[in-house]
């Protein structure tokens, strides 16, 4: 692969498409993504905020990182229950 020429949400397909200079391209399934590793609504919010805010970051957690440890650092689920 070559240099990341774009990365953007394509709302038809959900998915977060990356491009490279060299042709080729690569599709994040978001919903594939989202069914596999979040557990709660909360990680599944965080999940959604970076695919519309910030799909370079997404796409970064998903593909180099560990998006379970991720979620678990920055979604706290919380009961309502005292």
């Amino acid at each position: 692969m070559k240099t990341l020429i774009s990365c953007a949400y394509n709302m038809d397909n959900c998915c977060v498409e990356l491009k490279f200079t060299d042709g080729s391209m690569i599709a994040i399934d978001t919903i594939a993504v989202e069914n596999e590793v979040a557990d709660n609504m909360y990680q599944r919010s965080e999940l959604d905020y970076l695919i519309y805010n910030d799909p370079i970051g997404y796409a970064d957690i998903i593909l180099n990182g560990d998006p379970e440890t991720y979620l678990k650092t920055v979604a706290e689920c919380n009961s309502l229950d005292t």
